[in-house]
């Protein structure tokens, strides 16, 4: 890599060309997942069940070996969230400057089966205590503020029909070509957080910020805040309900909406991405 080309940029090039290699190494030649199930020692495979928190997980150990890899290869070394509530998943550090940092943090979901330009959607780390005061160690393995960059390494994939997958069989090791995958058509991107961010808060009354749905805005980099840049993200989910506005009639609001933040700080709302919305997709695919 250039000399010239500054870390961050170095680094998410890297990346990207890193993801790009992916897809073949989980998927077989017709899409399918290469995971098929768990294998006890009598060769019993015992097959995967399509909740979204067990496949992100072996997802993440399926990839973690490429990823050990791919940080030898461009100098950095890897530091894994210490505990399990810990942003990000992972931390590189470089291994000839360790004031070089960069958070990569896993996200998986899965397309929508009724509007397929749209996923599930995932949350993009928590904006309390560690986003506000970025200097804090507080669920977080380094400060946020000596991170260099925030990225989310993101597979989205669709999940088989329940009647297609037999999740509570188990199969014999001879049958291991037989059993359906419980995931096919993986898509790997690479972006940072602030690109495909929305406005709202991405899990019920917890403090996350959510992500934008349509995957091909996820795929470019278009989220609500694109436009505006990573200042006008982190101080909009730094100030998140917590500014008090007066609406006309004298009525009193929290700020919870982009286009109200924005207007507030005397921005220029037309530069806010509009998330889409599946109004009439539905019917396309049907």
């Amino acid at each position: 890599m250039s000399r010239n080309v500054q870390p961050k940029q170095q680094f998410f090039q890297g990346l990207t060309r890193f993801v790009s290699s992916l897809d073949e190494h989980v998927s077989t030649n017709n899409g399918q997942w290469r995971i098929k199930g768990f294998i006890d020692v009598c060769r019993n495979i015992y097959t995967i069940s399509s909740d979204t928190k067990i496949i992100s997980k072996i997802l993440e150990i399926h990839l973690f070996p490429r990823l050990l890899s791919f940080a030898e290869e461009i100098g950095y070394r890897v530091v894994l969230a210490k505990h399990q509530n810990y942003y990000p998943d992972i931390s590189f550090v470089r291994a000839d400057n360790e004031h070089i940092k960069f958070a990569v943090d896993f996200k998986t979901t899965y397309r929508l089966p009724d509007y397929p330009e749209f996923c599930n959607g995932f949350t993009l780390g928590s904006h309390g205590e560690y986003f506000v005061n970025r200097g804090s160690s507080k669920n977080i393995q380094f400060p946020y503020s000596q991170y260099q960059g925030h990225f989310c390494l993101g597979i989205i994939y669709s999940r088989h029909a329940k009647k297609e997958v037999a999740e509570t069989r188990t199969y014999r090791f001879e049958e291991l070509h037989s059993i359906s995958s419980v995931i096919k058509d993986f898509k790997f991107f690479v972006a940072e957080k602030w690109q495909i961010a929305s406005d709202k808060s991405g899990s019920g009354n917890t403090a996350n910020i959510g992500s934008i749905n349509r995957i091909a805005d996820i795929i470019s980099g278009q989220g609500m805040f694109s436009d505006l840049g990573e200042e006008w993200f982190d101080d909009y989910w730094m100030n998140y309900d917590k500014i008090t506005i007066t609406e006309d009639g004298g009525k009193t609001k929290k700020i919870r909406n982009l286009k109200d933040f924005v207007a507030y700080r005397g921005g220029d709302v037309r530069l806010i991405v509009p998330k889409a919305r599946k109004i009439g997709l539905r019917s396309r695919n049907q």
